[in-house]
C-alpha cells in the first residue's frame, strides 16, 4: 500500500513551488539600472502588443522581453578585452572592475561577443544564462536599434524608460524580428543587421526557417552575407548544412566568399571536410583560395598536405599566391620549411618570389625577437632607417648584397631588422640563404 505523503511534505512542495515560481519570475526582469522599467501585461500576440508600444512613446524609450539564448557559453555583454566574466561579473585582468553596465543612452556602447570557456587559464565559476535580453530603441514611434545582451549582464539605460514584456514566445520574437529585414531592399543599416543577430540568437527552431529564409536570392546581399556568418557562428549543424547549399548553389560569389568564412566559424565536427573540398575542387578559384587561407587558420593537422597539394596541383596563379600566404599563416612556424621548399624548387617564378616575401617577413619577426636583448641606445637609428630604405632603392645587383652584409653584421638590432624587411620586399633569390639562417 502506498503511504500518502504527510502533511509536512505537501508545505515543502508547497514552499519549493512558489520559490521556483517567484525564480523565473525574476529571471524575467532585466538587470537595468538609472532606468524605470514598467512591466506590461500581456495583451495578445507580441506584434500587436509591441505596435501598439511604439506608437504610445512620446519620447526616447526602449522596449525589451528575455528569449531563450541558443549558446549559454557565450557572454554578450560590455568589456575590455583584458576582461574576464566571473559570477555574473566583468572583471578586468588586474580584478579590478571593468567599464560597469553596457550603456543605452546617451552614446550606446558597443556589446562584445565572448566565450566564458576561452577565458585565458582563468576559473569561470558559473554556467552562463540560458536566456538572452532583447531590446528596442524607440525614437520617434519608429525602432532605430536592436541590441541583444546576455540576461547576467547589466545594462544602464539612461535615465530612460524600459517597456517590459513578460512571457514573450520565441516564434513571436523570431517573426518579430524579421520584421525589420525587408526583403528586396539592399539595407545596410544597423538595425537590419541586428535583428540578424538576435534571431541567430534564439535557441529555437523557427530561427533557423528564419534565416534559412533570409538566405534566399531575392534577400538583400549585405543580409545574406550576415546571415552567413552566423549560420557558422551560433546555428551548429543545421547552420553547416545551409552553408553548403549556398555554397554549392548561390548565385552571388560575394555571398559564396562570406559563406566560407561562415564555415571557418562553425565548431561541427564536418567543417574542415567542407573546407578542404572546397579547396581541391570548387569551380571558383577565388572561393579555392578563401578555403585555403581559412583552413591555415584552423590549427588541424590536415592542413599543410592541403596547402601543399594546392601549391603542386592547382593551375590557378591566384590560388598559389593564397596558398604561400596561408604557409606564412600556419600556426608557430610549422609552414617555415614548407615556405623554404617552396623558394627554392617551385617551377613558377612567381612563386618563388611569393614565397620568398613571406620568408622575409617570418625572418624579420624572429630575428626582432633574437636581437631584443641587445639593443643599444644610439643617436642615429632614424638616420640608419633611412639609410637603409636607401639601399633598398639601388638596383638590386647593388642593394641586396648590401642589405644582407647590413641585416648580418650591424650592431643596432633597429637597423638589422629594417634591412631583413627590405630584403623580404626584394623577393630576390640571393635572401633566401640568408633566411635560411635566421630561421634556424
Amino acid at each position: 500500500m502506498t503511504k500518502s505523503p504527510s502533511p509536512f511534505t505537501w508545505i515543502a512542495v508547497a514552499l519549493a513551488t512558489i520559490v521556483s515560481l517567484g525564480a523565473a519570475a525574476s529571471a524575467q526582469q532585466p538587470r537595468i539600472r538609472n532606468g524605470r522599467v514598467a512591466v506590461q501585461p500581456p495583451r495578445g500576440a507580441l506584434a500587436q502588443s509591441f505596435r501598439a508600444l511604439v506608437s504610445a512613446q512620446t519620447d526616447v524609450a526602449w522596449i525589451g522581453y528575455t528569449a531563450p539564448v541558443v549558446d549559454r557559453d557565450r557572454t554578450m555583454c560590455c568589456f575590455n578585452s583584458g576582461s574576464t566574466w566571473i559570477n555574473g561579473n566583468v572583471v578586468t585582468s588586474d580584478s579590478q572592475p571593468c567599464c560597469g553596465a553596457c550603456r543605452l543612452e546617451p552614446a550606446a556602447d558597443g556589446t562584445s561577443m565572448t566565450r566564458r570557456s576561452d577565458s585565458g587559464g582563468k576559473v569561470i565559476t558559473l554556467e552562463g544564462s540560458e536566456r538572452m535580453v532583447v531590446l528596442y530603441r524607440v525614437a520617434e514611434r519608429r525602432v532605430d536599434r536592436i541590441r541583444v545582451f546576455s540576461e547576467d549582464c547589466e545594462v544602464d539605460a539612461g535615465g530612460r524608460t524600459v517597456q517590459w514584456l513578460e512571457n514573450v514566445r520565441p516564434a513571436e520574437s523570431i517573426a518579430l524580428l524579421e520584421t525589420f529585414i525587408s526583403a528586396g531592399v539592399e539595407r545596410r543599416d544597423r538595425v537590419a543587421e541586428s535583428a540578424v543577430t538576435a534571431i541567430a540568437m534564439h535557441a529555437d527552431t523557427t530561427a533557423d526557417a528564419a534565416l534559412e529564409r533570409l538566405i534566399a536570392p531575392n534577400q538583400p546581399e549585405s543580409v545574406r552575407r550576415k546571415v552567413t556568418f552566423w549560420l557558422g557562428n551560433a546555428r551548429g549543424k543545421k547552420g553547416l548544412e545551409l552553408l553548403r547549399r549556398i555554397l554549392s548553389s548561390d548565385p552571388s560569389q560575394e555571398v559564396r566568399k562570406s559563406a566560407v568564412f561562415g564555415v571557418s566559424q562553425s565548431r561541427e565536427p564536418d567543417a574542415f571536410d567542407v573546407l578542404a573540398n572546397l579547396a581541391r575542387s570548387d569551380d571558383s578559384s577565388r572561393i579555392r583560395s578563401e578555403a585555403l587561407f581559412w583552413i591555415a587558420q584552423q590549427g588541424d593537422e590536415r592542413a599543410p598536405k592541403l596547402i601543399a597539394d594546392a601549391l603542386e596541383k592547382d593551375s590557378s596563379p591566384e590560388v598559389r599566391k593564397k596558398a604561400v600566404f596561408a604557409l606564412s599563416q600556419l600556426r608557430g612556424d610549422r609552414g617555415v620549411p614548407m615556405l623554404m621548399q617552396v623558394a627554392r624548387n617551385h617551377t613558377d617564378a612567381t612563386t618563388r618570389a611569393e614565397a620568398i616575401f613571406w620568408l622575409g617577413q617570418k625572418a624579420g619577426k624572429q630575428a626582432a625577437a633574437a636581437i631584443t636583448e641587445r639593443i643599444e641606445q644610439d643617436p642615429d637609428t632614424e638616420v640608419k632607417k633611412k639609410a637603409v630604405f636607401a639601399l633598398s632603392q639601388l638596383p638590386k645587383d647593388q642593394g641586396v648584397p648590401l642589405l644582407i652584409n647590413v641585416a648580418r653584421t650591424n650592431t643596432n638590432p633597429a637597423v638589422r631588422k629594417q634591412a631583413i624587411f627590405w630584403l623580404g620586399q626584394s623577393k630576390d633569390p640571393r635572401a633566401l640563404d640568408f633566411f635560411a639562417e635566421i630561421l634556424k
